[in-house]
């Protein structure tokens, strides 16, 4: 595509690419607010609930390269389209699920179908908008839709989990996906395909490592570490990490051109948003708790407790072009991140006052500020300096670091949690315990502060030219 001559419907395209992007980040936070009402009804125990959110992201992040690979050889509005469809019919089914290995099992394909819209989410960006301007202000307007996406997904899954019910969150995707795959396919053309294999070894062994590594961690809160089983499944997902970058070394079509890690500035791109994840996904996962658990709020009241965090981050994340050009990448991602680590201190720090005005609410208005300016630089440094040919490979990382930073600091702070004790605790007990974890999580937010103080935007991203087809 001529980049030179924008397309007379980008901005459509633009809304089909938010919207889709939207749904896939919404359905990781949807079922937070209603995990009491899922764990009654379907039977789950306190360790498995948390498979609830970990089947979905690692699969997700797990076959994320695979699926940006698949963007470059067949089409990326074929797999858009594809992902689109696979990810709304595992929604139906998750919907009807009446057992805890089906809702796992069918989030882990929802997770799949994921992993094959999202690489052609921001390589389709790439190809409809040229590096500048243009771009920055799509990339802000993307990061938006992550960013909202996450604290919508409480509000939504609280107020339906009160009205009807926490299954009307996976249906109301039926209707959705039906509208965003007609819209594909009358307004996105397809792009240019690329020869090349499938590294399904290595989707195997990067998607099995890194199951096994979260299951080692998370199976360390029930049994400890001296476990068998958590040494073993830990062991066993180095191994199989390892033997995954062994893979891609001699394959002849890498799934990870390891020519995209030769550059410090993508590097520490990819570590500081492993990091901010990893810290965020405790505020999310365990507030969302909190709030009902020891505040007594109903899940309807504890979704609409995150409006706090919405509105400002909707207004900061519109503001990134505006702001950026005035103050710099670099300033503003700074800003924002020390503003994310002061909030979910602040929140670690008074949990177990059980207060939600000064408690919560306060210091929630300080991380919507501050991840509204966090996640678009972000993404700009992640594919900065990547050819287009190479845009599925770079945004395939940028969403591998997003999914896989929420798996594992899930699971670590699950272990943070529990505290070396069966992680069920009453409404004291509870404060006191998301407390120190939510401290845990401002620690992660704080080690991705220093990465990008140290890496990001400080000189221009080495360029990659080698397409990654064909990259040996």
């Amino acid at each position: 595509m001529n980049n030179t001559n924008p397309h007379p419907h980008r901005g459509t395209i633009l809304a089909i690419i938010m919207a889709s992007y939207l749904m896939l980040v919404v359905d990781i936070s949807i079922v937070l607010t209603g995990l009491p009402k899922i764990r009654a009804e379907l039977a789950f125990t306190p360790a498995s609930l948390s498979w609830i959110q970990n089947a979905y992201t690692l699969a997700f992040g797990g076959f994320l390269l695979l699926g940006a690979r698949a963007g470059d050889i067949l089409g990326r509005r074929r797999m858009f389209i594809v992902g689109l469809a696979i990810f709304t019919f595992a929604s139906l089914a998750i919907g009807t699920a009446m057992t805890p290995a089906w809702m796992i099992a069918f989030r882990a394909v929802q997770g799949f179908g994921a992993a094959v819209l999202a690489p052609s989410t921001l390589a389709l960006i790439a190809t409809y908008f040229e590096e500048g301007q243009a771009r920055n202000r799509a990339l802000a307007w993307y990061a938006a839709a992550a960013g909202i996406g996450a604290t919508l997904g409480l509000v939504l899954g609280g107020l339906l989990a009160d009205l009807i019910s926490w299954r009307a969150g996976f249906f109301i995707n039926l209707p959705i996906g039906a509208v965003l795959i007609v819209g594909s396919l009358r307004y996105i053309g397809e792009t240019p395909r690329h020869t090349g294999r499938f590294d399904l070894a290595g989707a195997l062994t990067a998607t099995l490592g890194m199951f096994a590594l979260v299951f080692g961690i998370v199976e360390a809160a029930e049994a400890g570490w001296a476990a068998s089983l958590t040494q073993g499944a830990i062991l066993a997902g180095i191994l199989l990490l390892g033997a995954f970058l062994w893979i891609e070394q001699h394959a002849s079509q890498p799934l990870l051109p390891l020519g995209l890690l030769g550059d410090a500035q993508r590097n520490g791109a990819y570590v500081a948003r492993l990091l901010f994840l990893a810290g965020m996904v405790g505020f999310w996962f365990f507030t969302a708790q909190y709030l009902q658990g020891s505040l007594g709020f109903s899940p309807m009241q504890a979704g609409l407790a995150f409006v706090p965090v919405t509105l400002p981050q909707f207004l900061s994340s519109i503001s990134v072009p505006r702001v950026t050009r005035r103050f710099g990448q670099r300033r503003v991602l700074l800003a924002g991140l020390s503003l994310c680590v002061v909030g979910l201190l602040w929140l670690g720090l008074t949990a177990a006052r059980m207060s939600y005005p000064d408690g919560v609410m306060l210091p929630m208005i300080l991380l919507g500020f501050g991840q509204g300016w966090v996640l678009a630089p972000l993404t700009v440094a992640g594919v900065s300096g990547v050819e287009g040919r190479n845009a599925g490979a770079a945004s395939g990382l940028v969403n591998v670091a997003h999914q896989l930073g929420a798996s594992l600091g899930l699971a670590v702070l699950v272990v943070v949690y529990a505290g070396g004790h069966a992680p069920v605790f009453d409404a004291v007990g509870m404060a006191r315990h998301t407390g120190i974890t939510l401290q845990a999580a401002a620690l992660l937010l704080f080690a991705a502060l220093l990465v990008s103080a140290r890496y990001l935007f400080r000189r221009p991203p080495a360029v990659l030219s080698t397409p990654a087809s064909s990259q040996a």
